[in-house]
């Protein structure tokens, strides 16, 4: 009797292998498994090993619980001030409660695609409060952090985490892209004169200082000029009265020869009486 019923258990474990309802399953290191009786979630499973159900009863679902890539599908927005932008995003997320995920939406891809309309729809009202320079710009981490942050929040009611989303690319469409950067050049042209502008009204400034200081140190210097000019004739004055005062005849004499070397200069021509008081040293005596 105990040998029939073993057999009859042998035979029914070698059926359902041919038919490939294995009653025993693998958990894997980087998974969890939710264990399904009729439709309803009777058991989570989140150590790896060998596990067993009962065929035909039990279903088993499998979730990653690893931090996943989401690449979304290229999409437009509208930006605050009317623009059209073509948005390519990705987003880097994990699954924290299976159990909630399972009841959610039974698969991990229906997960993913609610995770999209989720982070889609957070990029829409956000980027859509900023300017299409804004979000080029250096101010676009501080906005993809909202929409990390509030796509997070809405996630894990459904037990999903959402740990960062970026944007790859973000491009104006064909039609628009002329017109944006005709703008974006006539900005910086308009920026540009306005920068030569102020520096030359800067230059001009600098040049007028530099002048003034310039004819500040030249009357400076031409009073200076002029005292020392002053104080050497006085001393030359000084000397000459002293000179007279000591050999009066002979210091008419130096005087006389230094009049004659200046006024008898190459190709010199003098009219002048003989008898001239200026030629009294060239006479015979």
């Amino acid at each position: 009797m105990k040998q029939n019923l073993l057999m009859g258990v042998i035979l029914v474990f070698g059926l359902l292998l041919v038919l490939g309802l294995s009653p025993f399953f693998v958990v894997d290191l980087t998974e969890t498994a939710i264990v399904v009786a009729l439709g309803k979630p009777v058991q989570t499973i989140t150590e790896p090993g060998l596990k067993f159900k009962i065929p035909f009863y039990h279903q088993v679902t499998f979730f990653d619980k690893r931090y996943l890539d989401y690449d979304a599908p290229v999409r437009d927005v509208i930006t605050s001030d009317k623009k059209s932008m073509v948005i390519d995003n990705f987003a880097k997320w994990r699954i924290v409660d299976p159990l909630k995920v399972y009841q959610a939406f039974q698969t991990q891809r229906g997960a993913l695609q609610r995770l999209d309309d989720i982070i889609y729809s957070e990029l829409r009202v956000e980027l859509g409060r900023h300017e299409l320079t804004e979000i080029v710009s250096a101010n676009r981490a501080l906005i993809m952090k909202v929409v990390s942050d509030r796509s997070n929040e809405k996630a894990s009611a459904y037990g999903i985490e959402v740990l960062d989303v970026r944007i790859k690319r973000a491009d104006l469409p064909e039609q628009n892209e002329k017109a944006i950067f005709q703008r974006m050049q006539a900005e910086r042209e308009r920026q540009a004169k306005q920068y030569r502008a102020e520096g030359e009204e800067e230059a001009q400034k600098i040049r007028s200082e530099a002048e003034k200081d310039k004819q500040i140190i030249l009357a400076e210097a031409y009073k200076t000029a002029q005292e020392l000019r002053g104080d050497g004739e006085a001393k030359a004055y000084k000397i000459y009265a002293t000179a007279y005062e000591q050999g009066p005849e002979f210091f008419e004499f130096i005087r006389t020869m230094e009049a004659y070397k200046k006024t008898f200069a190459k190709n010199t021509t003098l009219v002048l009486s003989p008898d001239s008081e200026f030629l009294k040293y060239l006479k015979k005596r």
